[in-house]
């Protein structure tokens, strides 16, 4: 049993563009999103400072 050979592609652009989608209306915006885990991550470090600082004194 054969197969047939499959058509050759060229490298290069395939003519479509990558969107991202839009988001939901009333999500928050993936900027928005982002500056929102970065202010978690220092509270949490804080906090995990100001224990650390508590127990020892």
């Amino acid at each position: 049993m054969t197969t047939s050979d499959l058509p050759r592609r060229t490298p290069g652009a395939s003519g479509r563009t990558c969107n991202s989608p839009e988001p939901a209306p009333g999500a928050p915006s993936r900027a928005l999103r982002m500056r929102a885990a970065a202010g978690w991550v220092r509270f949490m470090r804080r906090a995990e400072a100001e224990a650390r600082a508590g127990t020892t004194a």
